[in-house]
């Protein structure tokens, strides 16, 4: 098997960063050794001139990048998004649905079944994570409103018939029959995360105990705290701080939580409830301009301006335009975090929360060899993914 070594790395784990050497053995990380030399016979050397070695990162939700949605309907679409978040360090992906219609959620999946889920060259596709179609009208945000309904039996149970690979779903937890379909989804293993939701912190304490294990662009389409019938009443954002437990998602971009936030939630959460996630649609990685939220044909017509995408008459956001690499560079800038927290939101986080850091999220013999090469900057100079680079 092929060996490459890394030298003169300053290498990121979840408790620090320090100075060492890597050696990859075939898709694996065979060796490493920190304050000193690996001695073994390499077939490849790679000199890191002292920049930052860190693991891959993994973004939980997206809907496209590089002038593709994840719903535009063909593989290439699926593959070209892929590789753009690729270029920006993310090694492992969720590609995620918007609401639509019964018929394009299921051609959706049809599609999906297709997919090569380790294509040479491409990030590991993960899984897929459905975002909607049940979500409360009231937080709808960008998502369209003639495709929002309550958990349909038949539906769902369809859904996971037709496909193995929902990995996620995210949906409103105090709609009718909400409850059944979150006892589905544990019974499938699929991780349930709450999403344009109205719930109030009860519900979603209660939606918690009965197996939610987190809340999808935390602060977004959700409540907080309001007035009912002239008294306070929390939300699911204080849901969110309140259950230790939880995980959040936040997009750190810059726009859509500003710094305050952003140090709020890492005092309070910290980086080992914290997924950072790009949430971008089909123009992360492309001019600012006119765009379209979800599939080329059906979607919503928006405007990217000021780095995140808009409706038209820019009343709200309509998804990110983010990468990863801006996800860390942002939320190391903004707030406390030190970097290898703030790697640690971007890897090994979201790992646990789709149960797949035996495999990947961190640097560790063992592992994944799924790195990542950026400098002071947090520019991305390298990128390998299961011992094969793909940017070097």
């Amino acid at each position: 098997m092929r060996k490459i070594l890394f030298k003169n790395a300053r290498i990121i784990t979840p408790t620090g960063i320090t100075p060492g050497e890597l050696l990859t053995v075939g898709d694996r990380i065979g060796k490493i050794v920190f304050d000193g030399r690996i001695d073994d016979a390499a077939d490849e050397t790679t000199d890191v001139r002292g920049n930052y070695l860190s693991p891959g990162f993994i973004d939980i939700h997206t809907h496209g990048a590089g002038g593709s949605d994840f719903m535009d309907g063909t593989l290439e679409d699926i593959y070209q998004a892929c590789r753009m978040h690729l270029a920006h360090g993310t090694t492992s992906i969720l590609p995620t649905t918007l609401a639509s219609t019964r018929e394009s959620l299921m051609s959706c999946l049809e599609l999906f079944n297709q997919v090569e889920m380790k294509k040479r060259g491409l990030s590991t596709i993960l899984g897929l994570h459905l975002e909607g179609p049940y979500f409360s009208y009231e937080q709808r945000g960008a998502q369209s409103p003639e495709h929002l309904r309550n958990p349909d039996r038949e539906e769902y149970l369809e859904a996971l018939k037709r496909t193995d690979r929902i990995k996620r779903w995210s949906f409103a937890v105090e709609l009718d029959g909400a409850d059944e379909f979150l006892n589905v989804l544990k019974e499938h293993k699929i991780v349930s995360s709450l999403a344009h939701s109205d719930a109030d912190c009860g519900q979603v304490m209660r939606a918690y105990e009965n197996g939610m294990t987190a809340l999808t662009h935390f602060y977004s389409a959700m409540t907080g705290v309001r007035r009912v019938n002239a008294y306070r009443a929390a939300g699911a954002v204080e849901a969110g701080y309140l259950l230790d437990d939880l995980y959040v998602e936040v997009i750190a971009d810059g726009r859509h939580l500003p710094k305050e936030l952003l140090q709020l939630i890492y005092k309070v959460k910290g980086a080992d409830r914290i997924c950072l996630v790009t949430d971008s649609m089909r123009a992360a990685g492309m001019p600012d301009g006119e765009s379209v939220l979800g599939s080329r044909n059906g979607g919503m017509k928006v405007i990217v301006e000021d780095g995140v995408a808009k409706l038209c008459d820019r009343s709200a956001f309509a998804g990110s335009v983010a990468t990863a690499d801006r996800l860390v560079r942002t939320m190391y800038r903004l707030t406390d975090a030190p970097l290898h927290e703030v790697v640690k939101m971007m890897t090994l986080t979201p790992a646990k929360l789709m149960k797949i850091d035996a495999q990947t999220g961190s640097i560790a013999v063992g592992k994944m060899a799924d790195l990542v090469v950026f400098d002071e900057e947090i520019r991305i100079e390298k990128v390998m993914t299961r011992g094969n680079w793909i940017l070097e």
